[in-house]
């Protein structure tokens, strides 16, 4: 009974693990994504600009979905609900 119990906190202690560099992958992402919406107002060259913007944005959706296989389903769907525009105004749930 011993074993059973250190493998689950140790099962545990993985998950716990794996889900918070998840959800750090996430709020990565969305810093490569708000780097989009600042790059057109600093000093570098066109072509900087664009490669930034390219650069961001692949990088960006690439760590959003590691993370989302990392955090799951449910804490992706639970995520979106909150960001989406027509959740804003509603009462609770």
């Amino acid at each position: 009974m011993d074993k059973e119990t250190i493998t689950t906190k140790e099962t545990k202690e993985k998950k716990s693990i794996s889900y918070r560099f998840g959800i750090a992958l996430l709020i990565i992402a969305v810093l490569c994504w708000l780097t989009v919406a600042i790059t057109p107002f600093t000093p570098f060259s066109l072509t900087v600009k664009a490669s930034i913007v390219t650069g961001s944005l692949i990088i960006g959706e690439i760590l959003f979905w590691i993370g989302a296989l990392l955090v799951g389903k449910e804490v992706v769907s639970k995520y979106k609900r909150y960001l989406n525009p027509k959740n804003w105004w509603k009462k609770g749930e």
